[in-house]
């Protein structure tokens, strides 16, 4: 008997895999052809290892300030699975998901013998219910965001009329090779011949160029192909397509996000004869285009910024944007990550940032505890008390207590560090945010 609820659907499908990542196409090709769904309209794959979720975010904003049903398929969560899915700007319901589950669990037992059937991770499970929902939503265009790497990603099983990279950096290397050079050959397997391969790192591996080139992909480079100037007032982005000037920033904050908003537009400009868009939907979209967790800084006061960088170039640009936010007299860092993760790399991208770190635990094989991370911290002599707390809840709890109304607090880390913050955040009252938090 399948499952009835959406968290019964996703204790199930967290069970039916032995491992949490089965880097492979073999399977989840199976499945999806067994499914029989197609879609005619064009499919935007974004890859890379930071800024991906802020490129498809603008990328769905543009395309719905245009007019067109727009359906997005994101990850990991923060809050509810449901984050995941979203057509035409909505989380997809309970209801729905619970559906599409139920279409890709019966497309996953036709295959073998009585009590038997294929495999699929997590991952791979919910690709191919966002597919089911995307094609029985009549949408214009969908934009599927790589989970792990690219060449073998549960989302390259579907044809990318056009393919962005974004930065490149070391991350998940027991998957993906511990080189700029090995990581850079696993994402660009995305790129399709003849198709718009867009790469917005600046100085992007030698590898991606190199293979760009070999399948006759259609590769565009920032700095080369197309590009940004600007000011702090507006800023312009130059293309194959042409210029378009007098732009505004977009509303999500951060130096990089011209980098990503570039490859956004250049992106679109490969797709014009499809997916026309006009210059006032691309200034309503960029105005108002939202991210959680993404360099999010809250209203009120102290300070409070959410960002979920994990690895030392996220880290970096994270600690770009605090000096860009002004003078605070002390700086309070909620923090934990994974134990796969670069804490040493991710830390000293922070030296002298941070008066003060809060660490916690965090659940699962993956994770760490508190005692380890605080000893990260002190050997890599990054500056900053580090005091261990039991749950990030807690961590960020004891920083409110601490804090003057002038000071800032930085909740940072892994998504399960600031999903957690945020549940507790979400739970103060309103209308007391400014005020003490209680446990």
């Amino acid at each position: 008997m399948s499952p009835k609820t959406l968290d019964h659907w996703l204790d199930y499908i967290e069970q039916i895999h032995p491992k949490t990542i089965d880097m492979g196409l073999d399977r989840v090709l199976q499945v999806r052809n067994s499914m029989g769904r197609s879609f005619a309209g064009p499919v935007i794959t974004v890859g890379g290892t930071n800024g991906k979720g802020s490129t498809c975010a603008m990328l769905e904003s543009i395309l719905l300030a245009a007019g067109y049903r727009v359906g997005l398929y994101t990850s990991p969560h923060l809050l509810r699975y449901n984050e995941r899915i979203r057509v035409n700007g909505k989380e997809v319901t309970d209801a729905k998901l619970c559906e599409a589950f139920e279409q890709v669990e019966s497309a996953r037992a036709s295959f073998a013998e009585p009590g038997k059937s294929v495999a699929l991770t997590y991952f791979e499970f919910g690709t191919l219910a966002a597919w089911d929902v995307f094609v029985g939503a009549s949408l214009d265009v969908v934009v599927l965001e790589v989970g792990l790497g690219g060449r073998l990603d549960a989302v390259n099983i579907f044809d990318a009329d056009a393919a962005i990279l974004t930065s490149i950096d070391l991350d998940h290397m027991d998957y993906l090779g511990d080189t700029r050079e090995s990581i850079g050959r696993e994402k660009a397997g995305i790129f399709r011949r003849g198709k718009a391969a867009i790469v917005s790192d600046p100085v992007p591996p030698a590898s991606i160029v190199a293979h760009g080139h070999d399948i006759g992909a259609d590769l565009q480079l920032i700095g080369r192909d197309f590009g940004y100037q600007g000011d702090r007032q507006q800023w312009q982005f130059w293309g194959r397509g042409g210029k378009r000037p007098t732009l505004a920033y977009p509303a999500l904050r951060g130096a990089n996000q011209l980098l990503n908003a570039s490859a956004v537009l250049a992106a679109l400009d490969s797709l014009r004869d499809r997916l026309p868009v006009g210059m006032n939907h691309i200034r309503l979209g960029l105005a108002m285009v939202e991210l959680p967790g993404r360099f999010q800084v809250l209203p009120g006061r102290p300070t409070v910024v959410l960002d979920v960088a994990h690895n030392p170039h996220a880290a970096a640009v994270l600690s770009e944007n605090l000096s860009n936010m002004g003078f605070f007299p002390d700086t309070h860092a909620v923090f934990s990550i994974l134990g796969d993760k670069d804490i040493v790399g991710v830390c000293r991208a922070l030296r002298g940032r941070v008066s003060h770190w809060h660490v916690a635990p965090l659940p699962g094989p993956r994770g760490r505890n508190a005692a380890s991370i605080e000893k990260d911290i002190v050997g890599s002599a990054v500056g900053g008390t580090v005091t261990a707390y039991a749950s990030p809840r807690e961590a960020y709890v004891a920083a409110r207590r601490l804090v003057n109304e002038n000071d800032r607090i930085v909740v940072f880390g892994s998504f399960l560090m600031v999903a957690e913050v945020m549940e507790a955040i979400n739970a103060e009252d309103a209308h007391h945010r400014d005020g003490p938090v209680t446990p």
